[in-house]
């Protein structure tokens, strides 16, 4: 999964399952835009230009924490410090969030956005 097709299914998808969730709007927003962003990254820049790769994205609401998992099979590439137009992605995702943690392995990429949920 690395074009922008699959990427925009899986974002609409996204959105579907976040309004089921009750959560606010505006809310909803914040982690269809945080979890899009984390897929987006996986697609571009974890796998070599053109090939393309898997991209998992689970998400769960419990009672106080709404999860957004998305993990990729490719390799880590260190954002180049002298870039100035892009790498805004993965602080948008911290602003948007209530956490988040980027793991690193061999074997892929994870990144896990959380949100905490309002006791009803």
């Amino acid at each position: 999964m690395g074009d922008g097709g699959a990427l925009v299914g899986l974002r609409r998808s996204l959105a579907r399952w976040a309004a089921g969730t009750g959560l606010p709007e505006e809310r909803q927003e914040d982690v269809v835009l945080a979890a899009y962003e984390a897929m987006a990254n996986s697609a571009e820049h974890a796998y070599p230009a053109g090939e393309g790769g898997p991209v998992e994205v689970t998400a769960r609401c419990g009672a106080d924490e709404l999860t957004v998992v998305v993990t990729d099979e490719g390799r880590w590439r260190t954002p180049d410090p002298h870039e100035t137009l892009r790498g805004r992605g993965r602080p948008l995702i911290g602003v948007l969030a209530d956490a988040s943690a980027t793991v690193h392995r061999e074997d892929g990429t994870t990144v896990m956005i959380s949100w905490r949920l309002a006791p009803a």
